[in-house]
């Protein structure tokens, strides 16, 4: 029977891809996947930094899997993604039991630190070098479904002051055109016909042979044969040009959906944090955007109480909010990252006032959702159907091209196809519907 392993993922889609690569390195070692650590051989951690609470998660995770290496000490720790890279030596000292430590730019090594953690348990690896070029031919286990996940660019040159990014995943590298849209090729061969093209700022991308932007590389991507969708993620506002978005709006694989982080209403915030532009020009990128790309769904991040934030600053967040009437928000409270220059920042808003912020704006922004999402009802959209609804077996559920969830009530053998539903609900989290017989 072969050993098996066990990935615990945390954080973003990127971390999401690169568990896919660590999957398929492991199972090239014949190791096989389970859902349950307590019997697994292998166990990896894919951290995330961006906020102090998954940091936290860390440790106390870490700490689990010491009380399993104590019952069985043959199993192979590692852990992988931006904590190791940005707390390594921390990891060596409250957690000496770990056998494996990479960054996420050291993937490469994973394959030989396995081998020899398996061979020699006492055998530790740090590899956290952020500067190496990633290896994009390594094998990937990719996520079983419809959707799934391509690199375009590794790491981040803009380095906000709130943000690990740039010191936790390197600086900004762009894969070349040719090896992306041949993963695309790949991807769309094995059965996925949902695409999201990945980068910190894909805005930024260019083909290191050719010099070609994001753009370029969109309408190149969305023209390839069997691919039904083409999303992308995250982009930046003092980046995103209007040939980008007459790129999605020319490029019929593309969805209308754009993530497009605010972070801040308030041009002394946007300042302070090093963004690089001004609400009016992010307002009037949203005006643009809605304008060339029809029934375009906009959502964002935001972040409350960054260093010397005032009250009449943050309601100007809020007046942003009520202004452009996002379709979905993640919402933040500023915390701390190591290294990054608002750490050092004096008028560090305090928890309380913190906590209190991010709950006004949650509740204008839910109040927004439920109400952008309430007046399509009876629109009818077309859905790639994921599978059958867990919550509600006899229904199925798949995604509207604007990114929105949709439950709803169809005939058989609909999991992976475009089917036309009519929203009869709107919800905070999406729709209810029926399929549309007549569509």
């Amino acid at each position: 029977m072969p050993e098996l392993y066990y990935i615990d993922t945390m954080g973003c889609q990127m971390n999401e891809r690169d568990s896919e690569t660590i999957a398929g390195v492991l199972q090239s070692l014949g190791l096989r996947p389970t859902d349950d650590p307590q019997v697994a051989r292998v166990a990896i951690l894919n951290t995330c930094a961006v906020r102090e609470k998954p940091e936290h998660k860390v440790f106390s995770k870490l700490g689990d899997w010491a009380k399993l290496k104590r019952a069985r000490p043959e199993l192979v720790i590692g852990v992988c993604g931006c904590v190791a890279q940005v707390m390594a030596d921390e990891i060596r000292a409250r957690a000496p039991y770990v056998d494996l430590i990479l960054g996420p730019r050291n993937l490469s090594a994973l394959r030989a630190g396995v081998e020899r953690a398996l061979s020699d348990d006492r055998c530790a690896i740090c590899v956290t070098d952020p500067d190496e070029l990633p290896d994009d031919h390594q094998p990937a286990a990719r996520t079983p479904g419809v959707s799934a996940f391509v690199n375009v660019t590794y790491g981040c040159d803009n380095f906000c002051a709130y943000c690990v990014v740039p010191y936790a995943r390197g600086r900004e590298v762009s894969r070349p055109a040719g090896d992306i849209l041949a993963e695309v090729q790949e991807v769309v061969a094995e059965g996925y016909r949902e695409v999201t093209l990945l980068g910190q700022n894909v805005n930024s991308y260019r083909d290191p042979h050719s010099g070609a932007g994001f753009p370029d590389l969109l309408r190149a991507v969305g023209a390839v044969e069997g691919l039904w969708r083409l999303r992308f993620t995250t982009s930046h506002p003092k980046d995103c040009s209007e040939s980008l978005l007459r790129a999605m709006a020319g490029t019929p694989a593309a969805c209308e959906h754009l993530h497009l982080p605010i972070q801040a209403g308030a041009d002394e915030v946007l300042a302070r944090m090093g963004r690089g532009y001004t609400y009016a020009h992010y307002k009037s990128l949203v005006d643009l955007a809605r304008e060339i790309v029809p029934g375009l769904a906009v959502t964002t991040d935001v972040m409350v109480g960054f260093p010397g934030e005032t009250e009449e600053q943050f309601e100007r967040t809020l007046a942003a909010f009520a202004e452009i009437r996002f379709d979905q928000a993640f919402m933040f409270k500023y915390s701390d990252r190591p290294g990054t220059a608002a750490e050092a920042m004096p008028e560090k808003v305090p928890e309380p006032v913190k906590q209190s912020r991010l709950q006004r704006l949650v509740a204008l922004q839910n109040e927004i959702g439920r109400a952008v999402n309430a007046a399509q009802e009876g629109q009818v959209f077309e859905v790639l159907v994921e599978g059958r609804d867990g919550k509600s077996p006899e229904k199925w559920r798949g995604r509207t091209r604007g990114n929105k969830l949709m439950v709803f009530s169809g005939g058989q053998d609909r999991a992976g196809k475009l089917v036309a539903v009519r929203a009869v609900r709107g919800f905070l989290w999406g729709y209810l519907g029926e399929e549309d017989a007549m569509a």
